[in-house]
């Protein structure tokens, strides 16, 4: 039931803003048709970090050492090593899914359950992120047009569907007792977010339009994450003759 709900709300925040888009597209960027609704959803995911994220990421900056914070940050990123496998098995790279199996077992045993990241000096167990929506790109599923999820941020058509089978795959959310389930997905977001301080201030200050800035960062990234850094080179121009 609870993974219905997830698929049916992510599947129906999809289709409500493309048909929001599809009412109020300007021309522009051919990856973005749906620039107007994507502009409006970045300006209410920033308000929301600007009223409630960014404040409790300090709060917990501030209140957390340091030392802690990291261990926090290594025991959630052990816990994603283990979906990171899997798709690096379902994207046709077994030796990689062995590393990234090899990696949690190691965290997990020597590493205090994954607190310290004792995999990071081990050559061939260096840290991957791999999600669905890479998966998908892999099997040759076109990115599609650049969409905002309200609350998550930049995604695309593609990684949108990809998004529902990460949160079905994510371990936290099939904890059945209520209160640890919210507390450790909340302890979760506000350690990522508070990761990104630095980051995210110098991108505040540079950045022209940001929202430009982010929509071009990701789908690059996305490109690089899913040919593994090496994406094709784009078709070459056709001059036109007269």
């Amino acid at each position: 039931m609870k993974i219905g709900r997830y698929l049916l709300a992510t599947v129906l925040f999809m289709f409500a803003g493309m048909a929001l888009a599809q009412s109020s597209t300007a021309p522009g960027d051919p990856r973005d048709p749906w620039e107007n609704y994507n502009r409006a959803m970045f300006q209410f995911n920033e308000g929301l970090d600007r009223a409630l994220l960014k404040p409790l990421a300090y709060a917990y900056k501030a209140v957390v050492p340091e030392p802690a914070r990291q261990c926090v940050g290594n025991i959630f990123g052990n816990i994603g090593d283990l979906w990171s496998a899997v798709n690096s098995l379902l994207q046709g790279k077994p030796g990689e899914c062995v590393n990234q199996l090899m990696r949690v077992a190691v965290n997990t045993t020597l590493g205090f359950g994954g607190c310290l990241d004792i995999a990071r000096g081990m050559e061939g167990l260096e840290k991957r992120n791999e999600d669905f929506g890479q998966t998908l790109g892999v099997w040759g599923l076109e990115t599609g047009p650049y969409f905002v999820l309200p609350i998550f941020g930049p995604s695309s058509v593609r990684d949108g569907f990809g998004f529902v089978a990460d949160r079905i795959a994510d371990p936290l959310d099939h904890i059945h007792h209520v209160p640890t389930r919210n507390t450790s997905l909340g302890v979760r977001l506000i350690s990522v977010r508070a990761d990104l301080l630095n980051a995210t201030n110098v991108f505040e200050n540079a950045a022209l339009d940001r929202y430009t800035f982010t929509r071009d960062a990701y789908l690059q990234r996305r490109l690089n994450a899913v040919y593994d850094g090496n994406p094709p080179e784009p078709p070459a121009q056709v001059p036109v003759t007269e």
